[in-house]
């Protein structure tokens, strides 16, 4: 019995590419006058690639501060680089820094002129006063919990939910695993002590990203002061931002404080050095404010930005 020969397809497809190749080496040839040794300019090539970022450098001049903030992260918006970082993926109480999540969703399901009806329910921790039956529009709401930190003004942007508050906070657990938070969780969207609220300097620096990208989100956290009112326009509310740091001429542009007992003093401020836009995080500290002037400090003692330009030439 005689046995059939068989050529794999692989090795017929290299030979068949050998044979094209030599080809090409034997009976092409370069046009005249060019040389392997002549370097080709490809300059106009690069001209054609988008411009270079500005890109954080590490000077290594000065050392950090010692702090007594439990969690700090730091991070250059446009490189994404991160600058700095101290237990910045352990878990802890975000305080009313959850509510850059409950204004997100709030501002990606409400229309800012939609009218919502407090309910009533005594909410415990910071609140603007809100009375029962009270009517505000998302806009001012939306003022009085970034601005102002009121729980009650966060209550009832989640409790006029569809599904009521714990859709809304659903909702906001399903936004953190759309970003990518993997390790956040709310249980509420005030930012009350509960067990299951967690989330980390990490988690909440990116958060801040996202939400920086809302151009009404931008513009609210970065209000010093304001005065709302209700549907009426009888219940008047003077709102004075929790964080400080944008009443100063320092560079500071938002975002949101917190604070409770248990979490200790928590800051996400954005932070502009010479247009570069720095988000930096403490969680857990004494002093978020000063600790933060002191990091930003640091920041500017020992970053420059480059741009980094590719280098490109054939031989």
């Amino acid at each position: 019995m005689t046995k059939k020969l068989t050529f794999p397809l692989t090795g017929f497809f290299i030979i068949s590419l050998f044979l094209y190749f030599s080809y090409l080496v034997t009976y092409l040839k370069p046009p005249e006058g060019f040389s392997k040794e002549t370097e080709v300019s490809v300059s106009e090539f690069v001209d054609l690639l988008p411009t270079p970022a500005p890109y954080p450098v590490f000077q290594n001049l000065t050392s950090f501060p010692r702090l007594t903030a439990e969690s700090i992260y730091m991070i250059d918006i446009d490189s994404m680089v991160t600058l700095y970082e101290k237990n910045a993926e352990e878990l802890l109480l975000p305080a009313s820094v959850t509510k850059i999540m409950t204004a997100l969703v709030a501002l990606e399901n409400y229309p800012l002129g939609q009218i919502l009806t407090f309910d009533g329910t005594k909410i415990e921790g910071n609140g603007l006063g809100l009375k029962k039956g009270e009517q505000m529009s998302v806009e001012n709401l939306l003022y009085g919990t970034l601005i102002g930190s009121g729980n009650d003004a966060a209550y009832v942007l989640a409790s006029n939910f569809p599904s009521g508050l714990a859709g809304f906070t659903e909702r906001m657990n399903r936004r953190a695993e759309e970003l990518n938070l993997l390790n956040t969780h709310f249980v509420n969207p005030m930012g009350l002590d509960q067990e299951g609220q967690y989330s980390t300097a990490k988690d909440l620096a990116m958060l801040s990203i996202a939400a920086l990208k809302n151009p009404s989100f931008a513009r609210i956290v970065a209000i010093p002061s304001l005065i709302i009112t209700d549907v009426t326009k009888k219940l008047v509310y003077n709102l004075k931002n929790t964080n400080e740091l944008i009443s100063e001429d320092n560079g500071f542009k938002g975002i949101k404080t917190g604070w409770t007992e248990n979490a200790g003093e928590c800051l996400v401020a954005l932070y502009d050095k010479d247009s570069h836009r720095i988000i930096t995080v403490v969680l857990h500290s004494q002093d978020r404010k000063g600790e933060t002037k002191q990091i930003t400090s640091w920041l500017s003692d020992n970053f420059v930005w480059e741009k980094i330009t590719p280098q490109i030439s054939y031989r």
